[in-house]
């Protein structure tokens, strides 16, 4: 463990505490600086505090850096559909039910046990579980996903992610034929207070954004194109509930009773688009929609002649 001590001037009295660990930790996102801030990692006068403490003229701050603890996520020979890589990112297609990172009780099989086998270095920022992993998409949703190599790319990523400038386009089937061509989900969401598995619209919660437009209507059923402003964790899944119009095949959020017998939500991540984060250039990738989503849009169509 390092321990650093730092006492307020009146230079940076008013600041919020997570900016200033931020600005003199190098490496660290914001993201992770909060995480430690909740863990009490980081500490003000002896005392936890929250992110958005504003600092006191004579504070002082005590941050605790933990050693790194040594990767025992076991490497895995598991094909990956790599669509870019280089030094800096990974950008892959993540099939149908592959878990992301690994979880207590998960160990193996995931998508991250694969990069440790696939490459030589991974971002450490966020740890011994998820390494590399900047966003990540549920289980049984496919698509386009970018991994950080290393943790000047995991920041910038990260700062990507925060302000809402990478691209993100999802194409979802959900129940039911929209009325509107368009339109936008604004709810905040948290993880549910009666069920820890499911996440909820809450008024306390974070701020949620989805935008949609309908690209091709069926017969009792729609594909939409959702736009993630925000990027909480089963945000589209939730959103589209939230307005009557589950995803097919949603096992927490959908229908009971469903006519499909494909299982998992009918949710893929079509479109990523991204600054790199060494070269400045933007870079923007897609992915066709995997066989068992194209066969079944392929009998919903002819359900309609």
């Amino acid at each position: 463990m390092e321990e650093k001590i730092f006492e307020i001037n009146e230079e940076n009295k008013g600041i919020r505490i997570d900016k200033f660990i931020t600005d003199i930790m190098e490496g660290k996102s914001r993201s992770y600086i909060q995480g430690m801030i909740e863990e009490g990692y980081v500490l003000v006068n002896n005392k936890k505090v929250k992110s958005n403490y504003k600092l006191k003229l004579n504070d002082v701050i005590k941050t605790t850096i933990k050693e790194p603890v040594e990767l025992e996520v076991k490497k895995e020979n598991i094909p990956i559909d790599i669509l870019y890589e280089d030094s800096d990112v990974i950008v892959v297609n993540k099939p149908k039910g592959m878990v992301v990172h690994p979880a207590p009780g998960n160990y193996e099989g995931t998508l991250v046990n694969a990069l440790l086998y696939h490459c030589k270095d991974l971002s450490s920022i966020n740890g011994v579980i998820r390494p590399g992993i900047v966003h990540r998409i549920d289980k049984d949703t496919t698509g386009v996903l970018v991994v950080a190599k290393n943790d000047e790319a995991h920041v910038k990523l990260s700062e990507q992610l925060k302000d809402h400038s990478m691209k993100r386009e999802y194409y979802a089937l959900v129940e039911g034929r929209l009325k509107k061509d368009s339109g936008t989900i604004d709810k905040p969401l948290a993880r549910s207070k009666r069920d820890r598995l499911k996440i909820a619209i809450t008024e306390d919660g974070k701020r949620a954004v989805t935008h949609y437009s309908v690209i091709e209507r069926f017969k009792n059923s729609t594909l939409v194109k959702c736009v993630l402003e925000t990027g909480r964790t089963h945000q589209i899944r939730v959103h589209m509930s939230s307005i009557g119009y589950p995803l097919v095949g949603d096992p927490l959020y959908g229908f009971k009773k469903q006519k499909f017998k494909d299982d998992g939500q009918m949710l893929h991540a079509k479109v990523l688009g991204f600054i790199h984060p060494r070269t400045g250039e933007y870079m923007e990738f897609s992915s066709e929609l995997p066989e068992n989503y194209k066969k079944l849009l392929e009998n919903l169509r002819k359900d309609c002649i």
